[in-house]
């Protein structure tokens, strides 16, 4: 069975990325991004590995999936499973979140795979809405979708805490330290420290620092630099920028680099995000 990806973005959903994909051999690798992952799978299986615990979603379940939280996705079945994905922003759900009486509040799933029919065929006329460019349509579907998920699904957590729901949570000057060591990753995407110089910046110790790292993000450093990378990268590539350019600037060794860890992480490769945010050029 082939596989096929499409990503794009509507105008008349604003802060939300919408995918529709069918894969079989695709794994996509342990990344963290900052947006919420929400689907519904259409056929098959999905596995994915998400906060120690390998869950499977088939046809007709919702995915969940909260920002900064480490996972992945493989086929569950030889079939491959095919799935219709939004991911909207931290700042757009927490609007909705703050319509519906939850203000000062982080939305925040606390399953990730659910089995709400009604909510089911609200996702897949919402992303149909999208795709066919019904704007009104789409926007409307698409807010009461997120708003009925955080009333039925949601539960709140800490706005205040930027690693909240990534976790086991290290006392102390360990969560110090991780938070500071994702401040110098961020600024430092192109010559990123050593794991020694990054702890004696931070003031840790090299091992203590990385086994923090990995209990609070999921991930060691040099893999969740790898998600930074590609999170700057959608950006560049969506305001035009060319992918060798780009693969430069955020630390890739060349447009092949990139290339494959951007598919291996958003599901496209990157002359394929920049079609569907319009600014490919041949």
């Amino acid at each position: 069975m082939e596989e096929q990806a499409r990503f794009w973005r509507h105008p008349a959903v604003p802060d939300v990325d919408l995918l529709k994909a069918r894969y079989v051999t695709h794994r996509f690798a342990r990344h963290a991004h900052a947006e919420y992952a929400i689907g519904l799978i259409l056929d098959g299986v999905e596995e994915f590995a998400y906060g120690g615990t390998v869950h499977r979603a088939g046809a007709g379940e919702i995915v969940l999936v909260n920002p900064e939280v480490a996972h992945t996705g493989h086929a569950g079945v030889p079939g491959g499973w095919a799935y219709r994905m939004l991911y909207p922003s931290l700042e757009s759900m927490t609007e909705i979140a703050a319509d519906l009486g939850r203000a000062g509040a982080t939305p925040y799933f606390p399953e990730q795979v659910v089995r709400d029919p009604a909510l089911a065929a609200l996702l897949e006329r919402a992303h149909r809405a999208a795709e066919r460019g019904d704007g009104l349509a789409a926007s409307t579907l698409t807010r009461t979708l997120f708003g009925r998920l955080l009333a039925r699904h949601g539960a709140p957590g800490p706005l205040t805490d930027p690693l909240a729901g990534r976790g086991a949570v290290p006392a102390g000057a360990g969560r110090r330290a991780v938070r500071e060591a994702i401040e110098v990753l961020g600024a430092s995407l192109a010559d990123p420290p050593t794991l020694d110089r990054l702890a004696e910046t931070v003031r840790a110790s090299p091992f203590p620092l990385l086994r923090a790292f990995k209990a609070e993000t999921g991930l060691p450093p040099h893999a969740y630099l790898t998600s930074l990378r590609v999170r700057r990268a959608r950006r560049l590539l969506k305001s035009g920028r060319p992918p060798a350019e780009v693969a430069a600037e955020v630390g890739f060794t060349d447009q092949a680099h990139l290339s494959r860890h951007f598919k291996r992480i958003v599901g496209v490769p990157p002359a394929a995000y920049q079609r569907a945010a319009g600014t490919y050029k041949t």
